[in-house]
């Protein structure tokens, strides 16, 4: 992205009415196919993965209309996904399936494994609820910050029916979340679910997650000086453009 972001002040900025059209195109094809395909996902990796290609479209928002608050929104939009995605991946590798003599194997991916992993071990299952919202863009996660910028920039060039297609994707993309959510802490696991499902914490995991989640809150509730840090990161990227 930083790259990215180079190529499109330093170079492309000049076709401005010829690149807007293609941001534009890939943009909205990656939020509507990304969200579409995560939506019907039983895998949650899978899910993350689709989701991910709707948050490349997020991303690209910004860059609509070559606005200078883009380069300050794309550190802090990378930084904040970044921060989800490792906890939420953190979560994932320790939610395990248990072979029929009770060792520990691979990790439970099937959404239906991840029911009632609220009663199991709260702490995963509410860390993992805080990076599902966060990823939602919900307030006082680090998300909502992280897309409020990418859209003001996108608003800021004129590029408003763009950001009214990323919120309406963005409340489509809640859906497959917070069904996640709601199957860890209001949905009971099947009693002949097999193979068992265990929750197995690891030092360096919960580690990862603990951090995580106290600085997806942290951005989102006190993300001024963090957004201090990209203004100067964006000006960085291309000197004399960035806030």
């Amino acid at each position: 992205m930083a790259a990215l972001g180079r190529l499109a002040y330093l170079v492309l900025y000049r076709f401005e009415w010829e690149m807007n059209w293609v941001i534009w195109t890939v943009a909205i094809a990656s939020m509507v196919f990304g969200t579409i395909l995560a939506i019907v996902q039983t895998d949650i990796k899978r899910m993350l993965a689709y989701s991910s290609v709707a948050h490349a479209g997020f991303i690209l928002v910004a860059l609509a209309g070559f606005s200078p608050s883009a380069l300050s929104a794309l550190p802090f939009y990378l930084a904040t996904y970044g921060l989800a995605t490792l906890g939420a991946f953190a979560v994932i590798s320790q939610v395990r399936e248990l072979t029929p003599d009770g060792a520990v194997g691979a990790e439970a991916t099937r959404l239906g494994q991840w029911a009632g992993l609220g009663k199991r071990n709260p702490l995963l299952a509410g860390a993992m609820t805080l990076f599902l919202l966060s990823f939602a863009g919900i307030p006082l996660t680090a998300g909502f910050i992280g897309k409020f910028v990418a859209f003001r920039a996108a608003i800021e060039a004129g590029a408003w029916p763009l950001v009214l297609v990323a919120v309406l994707t963005s409340a489509a993309a809640a859906f497959f979340y917070v069904r996640v959510a709601v199957l860890m802490f209001f949905t009971e696991p099947a009693e002949d679910a097999a193979p068992q499902v265990a929750a197995t914490p690891t030092g360096i995991g919960r580690g990862m997650v603990v951090a995580t989640a106290i600085l997806i809150v942290a951005l989102g509730v006190l993300p001024a000086w963090a957004l201090d840090i990209t203004d100067a990161a964006g000006s960085l990227f291309v000197p004399g453009l960035g806030n």
